[in-house]
């Protein structure tokens, strides 16, 4: 039975069809003034949008704000036939911009989304990205993923064969743990807000898929050359805004991209892995004074 809460946030939200999946898309309007130009979100791993909900009201006074849950995460659909590589994600993510009719987007990524937004910045310096970027913003994301510090379940969850047993093993108790494990307060995100996270995760068979979602640490290593090499090359205002007190990305990976991306700017947040649910206030006011117009 699908919870109240999770009921309201699927209501602020619709599916899209994009090569013949159903991704669950919030396109939240701006609210007064002058429209500038919108942000697109990419979430991280193991969550989905319902990451940025309680930013969403900080971040739309004057900005149209894009999010959608990536191919077998949260709402949107989760097939069985899928390897959800990072390549793919990619894809689907143009093709939700592209049915809303966006062609000029700051991009903002955290975590998992950060690796999408890499193959995003790689397409663009070979010419082959159908969207004008204003601006880019990373946010705690391992794309250096040799300077990564891995939980346990991560690696056991990507193994080939371990991994799905592991998956099939984890708990409501388990998942809160790990995610309090990597706030810099345990306590910055209410109870009933973490259920709600997990109840996405198992949403429409999650818990089957969770192995193969896991593996996109894989492509960090096998793209890294092309993504860390377009990031090196980027001619694009970019923002490093990063939760200083993450153990997992840790903020030597945040002090490596602002020394190689040029023109990057770096701010720290004293918040750990998740800022945008640790202080969603915080991140949305650092992100919106980061971004050029």
């Amino acid at each position: 039975m699908t919870s109240p809460a999770l009921a309201a946030w699927r209501a602020t939200g619709r599916t899209i069809s994009v090569f013949d999946h159903d991704l669950f898309v919030v396109d939240t309007p701006a609210r007064s003034g002058e429209p500038a130009t919108p942000i697109v979100l990419l979430h991280g791993y193991p969550t989905s949008a319902i990451d940025f909900r309680q930013a969403l009201p900080h971040l739309t006074a004057r900005r149209r704000v894009v999010v959608h849950d990536h191919l077998g995460f949260g709402l949107s659909q989760r097939p069985a036939d899928d390897n959800y590589t990072l390549i793919d994600q990619a894809d689907h993510a143009i093709g939700v911009w592209r049915a809303l009719g966006i062609t000029r987007a700051h991009l903002v990524a955290h975590d998992y989304g950060t690796s999408v937004a890499t193959e995003l910045i790689a397409r663009r310096e070979r010419g082959l990205l159908p969207l004008e970027l204003a601006s880019l913003t990373l946010c705690n994301g391992s794309m250096h993923i040799e300077l990564a510090h891995l939980k346990l379940t991560q690696k056991l969850l990507a193994h080939h064969t371990l991994g799905p047993l592991l998956a099939r093993l984890s708990s409501e108790r388990l998942f809160t743990s790990q995610l309090r494990s990597i706030f810099r307060d345990p306590n910055a995100v209410p109870a009933d807000e973490l259920a709600l996270h997990w109840e996405l995760l198992l949403h429409n068979d999650g818990r089957d898929h969770l192995a193969k979602v896991s593996r996109y640490h894989e492509d960090r290593w096998r793209f890294w050359h092309r993504w860390i090499g377009a990031l090196t090359r980027l001619n694009l205002p970019t923002h490093i805004l990063w939760g200083r007190h993450d153990p997992v990305a840790v903020a030597a990976i945040a002090e490596q991209l602002a020394r190689e991306i040029p023109c990057a700017r770096l701010t720290w947040l004293e918040l750990g892995h998740y800022p945008m649910l640790e202080d969603p206030a915080a991140w949305s006011a650092a992100l919106l004074a980061g971004l050029p117009d």
